[in-house]
């Protein structure tokens, strides 16, 4: 795990849950403003999903939820903070801007353009 102080881990914590609680405030924006149809069933829904909702932005939003439980997971287990590529240390300062990170900058740098279709959504 990076070298993180008490502090510091109590910060990236803080913003993990943060950015984990603006998704799915995000998420219901994105649903709700399609649909104010009131309570009704998740799978009605599911199967009749308004044709007005991002579903690619929504997609999204869950992997990176995804990505922000797995966070949360490593740090509880002190295993965070490592670059998924090289090993070396995220960094404190990347991780508050994008608590999900997986990659230092200068591997992301390189996945981005080893992997540019995965960066930007193709039709």
């Amino acid at each position: 795990m990076a070298n993180f102080t008490e502090n510091q881990l109590i910060q990236l914590r803080a913003a993990l849950q943060r950015r984990y609680l603006e998704l799915q405030d995000e998420i219901r924006s994105e649903l709700g403003h399609a649909n104010d149809r009131g309570n009704i069933d998740l799978t009605e829904y599911l199967n009749t999903i308004p044709d007005d909702i991002d579903t690619a932005l929504v997609d999204r939003q869950i992997n990176e939820m995804r990505e922000l439980e797995i966070s949360l997971k490593y740090l509880s287990e002190l295993e965070f903070g490592d670059c998924i590529d090289c090993g070396n240390e995220i960094g404190f300062d990347r991780l508050i801007a994008y608590p999900s990170a997986q990659r230092c900058i200068q591997c992301q740098n390189q996945y981005e353009k080893s992997f540019p279709q995965e960066s930007n959504p193709s039709l």
